[in-house]
């Protein structure tokens, strides 16, 4: 086999190909093989018919037609893995040459990974947000806490915002009563602004028992957008009544026996948290910086199908959550062009920093073994609330376990930039960042390994082994 590589691009490549039919001889017999079997040829049982008489029922051109079909893909994998060419998506092929015991001729073009190399990704320099907790956040915290042991109770006075009332409502237009537009007994918190617009200016200063008519235009229904009589009656005013910040409520609300321990425990949760949001935003602005950084030629097919895939997961959530694009746009304040823009924007930086992070790991050679995929597998089991067993099974019959070792992978080298990144606060206090340790990694992928088997994930460790395997042979 003759193989000659031009180069169209950057990011595309067209392979021609030369193969003697001498050999494709095993094309040749699989294709006798699957014919014989369907064909009935008089005097012989299925799958025993000579070639020559195969050649003579279905016809010599149909014949080399298949066997072409079957050994064009096989030769097209052997070139590229020969060539040491990283191709993206299926390539369009041609056939150009096809002449009977003496040769085939094809062409395949195909976009590729672009040839760049990462260079200083390490001493990256990110300012994060301050990580200090104030007494007024815990307040606030605390203050949420107290939200959830609150108690209502009534109120003989007239009505204020942030009372808690019963009421019934009804509407007519023209004086004809909207069956349609009632409610009775709904429970209301005076001050939202969350129904009918004037509703809360009519229920102030209003008390227990009594009844109130105001005009309003109606939202949703078959009436919508049409002005009403909207008339809305009282039954109960009741505030919220909160308890007291002491020693008792820190052991209602919590295991503490102190109001003070109670603090202390909201000012370590609070500052971890931050603590963990730093990290996060670190990471995000570390590989924005390195983007920016590296200058890579993208193939607009790759981005093409990546703007897809965002604009369908969109479209799949906001047909889950019943909203229409439309109105999505509207809550986000964007126009359509802003939308399309936005969503390119996306897609390139998305495959960008893909092509970088799968470069930095083939400098710094990195690979993911059966822990680290198992529990890559196990996280993200927990994050859509199944089981790990049924992402692995998942994950295998739909052919993505690639997916899942080439984000594992992907993670391991932002880690690598993160570790060494110079990363400051607001105040330029210095935030130090999780280092790469070979033994803590060890460590780590036994412990997701152990897990992993307790919890059944031994086909996705496998298949783990295999794609490792795959890889150290191109």
């Amino acid at each position: 086999m003759k193989t000659d590589v031009e180069e169209l691009s950057p990011t595309r490549v067209k392979l021609t190909i030369e193969v003697p039919f001498e050999e494709l001889e095993h094309a040749f017999d699989e294709t006798y093989k699957s014919l014989a079997k369907q064909v009935r040829i008089k005097g012989f049982r299925p799958g025993k018919a000579p070639a020559r008489l195969i050649d003579r029922y279905v016809g010599r051109g149909a014949v080399i037609s298949e066997a072409v079909n079957h050994a064009v893909p096989e030769l097209y994998n052997e070139a590229i893995q020969k060539e040491e060419i990283f191709a993206l998506g299926q390539p369009d092929v041609e056939v150009t040459k096809l002449e009977d015991n003496d040769e085939l001729a094809f062409t395949a073009e195909v976009d590729i990974r672009p040839k760049f190399e990462v260079k200083d990704y390490k001493g990256i320099e990110v300012t994060v947000d301050n990580a200090a907790v104030t007494d007024e956040q815990i307040d606030e915290q605390i203050g949420t806490l107290r939200e959830r042991f609150s108690t209502l109770v009534g109120a003989d006075r007239p009505v204020e915002d942030g009372d808690h009332l019963s009421i019934d409502l009804s509407a007519a237009i023209d004086g004809e009563k909207l069956e349609d537009v009632a409610v009775s007994g709904y429970s209301y918190e005076v001050g939202t602004n969350t129904m009918l617009e004037g509703l809360d200016e009519t229920l102030r200063g209003m008390e227990s028992g009594g009844e109130a008519t105001f005009k309003t235009t109606l939202v949703g229904g078959e009436h919508e957008g049409r002005e009403a009589d909207v008339t809305v009656t009282v039954h109960s005013v009741k505030v919220k009544e909160l308890p007291e910040l002491d020693d008792e409520f820190a052991q209602l609300a919590s295991e503490f026996d102190t109001i003070d321990e109670l603090r202390e425990d909201v000012r370590t949760r609070m500052a971890d948290m931050r603590r963990m949001q730093q990290l996060s935003a670190a990471r995000d602005k570390a590989l924005e910086k390195l983007i920016e950084s590296v200058e890579v030629p993208l193939p607009d097919a790759v981005v093409d199908e990546e703007i897809t895939r965002r604009r369908q997961s969109l479209e799949q959530q906001l047909g889950q959550s019943g909203l229409t694009k439309e109105a999505y746009l509207e809550s986000q304040e964007k126009t359509e062009e802003e939308f399309e823009e936005e969503l390119k924007t996306g897609a390139n930086s998305a495959v960008k920093a893909g092509f970088i992070l799968d470069q930095l790991a083939l400098q710094e050679d990195l690979s993911a073994d059966q822990g680290e995929l198992s529990q890559y597998v196990f996280e993200q089991a927990q994050r859509m609330g199944v089981s790990p067993d049924q992402l692995a099974q998942h994950l295998v019959e739909s052919n993505q376990i690639r997916v899942a070792f080439t984000e594992v992978v992907r993670g391991k080298a932002m880690d690598l930039v993160l570790a060494d990144a110079k990363v400051t606060d607001e105040d330029g206090n210095a935030i130090e960042t999780p280092k790469t340790d070979a033994d803590a990694v060890e460590e780590a992928a036994k412990a997701a390994a152990a897990v992993a088997e307790e919890a059944g994930d031994a086909d996705v460790a496998e298949t783990a082994d295999e794609d490792t395997a795959k890889d150290d042979t191109k």
